[in-house]
């Protein structure tokens, strides 16, 4: 059964793709926005498993920069198809085949975390993605964690919003797999095909949550390390919520 469930939403997210790319670059060539990569995005996350809502606060739809805790590749498919966000993603996912083009139709923008000489250049590319007012999303632990806490914020790419552009918020999110945390969270060794497939295997369906926290301005906070950790204060803060 395992394997038919595979097969199943691999073939459901196969028809996906060929379900939207076709609008998608049609908008595109007429140099209109393009709703299907969000929309994508959010029936991928379904038909891999998973139910996703969004508690809290409401959702900034522009002008705004979402910073959030990192367990899974399920991650940019709820958040993206929730918000209708823009990722920074590491360098190596451009060139990844199938994901890497997939990843430039949402307009993902690459940054090279191990060159400490090109962040100048990569806050450029963000404050230019940025002004085009689609929703940018951080996953600034720089990698995925397990989901019972939070690993150090990397605070270089903060800088793109000191001093802020304009009227930019930062608002904080809340991955709550609640009892598929164990399910999704990569395991010591487990390679990224290893991950997709055992996820995708699963029986049953999940509930993530997307907890959206309360937006708050990034002009008041004096430089990039203060703010990555008022960030990521009120981020642990809400996961130590989920705990009690």
């Amino acid at each position: 059964m395992a394997h038919l469930r595979l097969l199943w939403r691999l073939a459901l997210l196969l028809g996906l793709v060929l379900w939207h790319v076709p609008p998608h670059l049609v908008a595109r060539a007429r140099r209109r926005p393009s709703r299907w990569p969000r929309l994508f995005l959010r029936r991928a996350a379904h038909a891999a498993g998973f139910d996703v809502a969004i508690a809290g606060a409401a959702p900034l739809p522009h002008d705004v920069f979402f910073i959030a805790n990192h367990l899974s590749w399920i991650d940019i498919l709820a958040l993206g198809g929730g918000t209708g966000c823009a990722f920074i993603a590491k360098e190596s996912v451009r060139t990844a085949p199938v994901v890497g083009w997939l990843a430039a139709q949402n307009n993902t923008i690459y940054v090279a975390r191990e060159r400490r000489g090109a962040v100048s250049g990569q806050i450029a590319s963000v404050r230019i993605a940025m002004a085009a007012r689609q929703p940018v999303a951080l996953f600034p632990e720089g990698t995925t964690g397990d989901g019972t806490a939070l690993l150090p914020f990397k605070s270089a790419l903060f800088s793109v919003l000191l001093p802020p552009p304009r009227a930019i918020r930062i608002q904080p999110v809340v991955l709550d797999y609640g009892t598929a945390r164990a399910l999704v969270a990569w395991r010591n060794g487990e390679s990224g095909l290893a991950n997709a497939r055992r996820i995708l295997a699963a029986p049953g369906r999940r509930r993530l949550v997307l907890r959206m926290l309360v937006p708050f301005d990034p002009g008041t906070h004096p430089d990039r390390k203060t703010l990555a950790a008022e960030a990521r204060r009120r981020i642990e803060r809400a996961l130590g919520g989920l705990e009690d």
